[in-house]
């Protein structure tokens, strides 16, 4: 298993209730085989640019643990969401995640 960063760019009409449009994210990596390790919902943030015809979006950020198979299985899911605006998904550099942690215990 590898580590992934995600972020989710949802749209800003979910904003009063995310929680269902989060379950099914939760669902989506939990059946691609991955593991959820830590989320960070940022909120409602206004985009650089347009997307999808949205001025702004609900940032949520999720670091997770995914075999080799499953990035394409959520991108593939991702890009047919009426919900997400936008997604990231990047692999976690080895050598930056253990300096991270290491000067989170200093």
């Amino acid at each position: 298993m590898k580590n992934y960063e995600l972020t989710v760019v949802f749209h800003p009409d979910l904003e009063m209730n995310l929680a269902p449009s989060i379950e099914k994210v939760h669902q989506l990596i939990e059946s691609a085989g991955g593991t959820i390790t830590k989320e960070v919902n940022d909120g409602k943030k206004r985009l650089a640019y347009s997307l999808a015809g949205q001025d702004y979006g609900i940032y949520y950020y999720i670091d997770v643990a995914l075999p080799t198979d499953a990035p394409d299985k959520i991108s593939g899911a991702f890009n047919i969401s009426s919900e997400v605006i936008r997604y990231l998904l990047v692999t976690v550099d080895p050598k930056r995640a253990k300096l991270a942690a290491a000067r989170a215990e200093a």
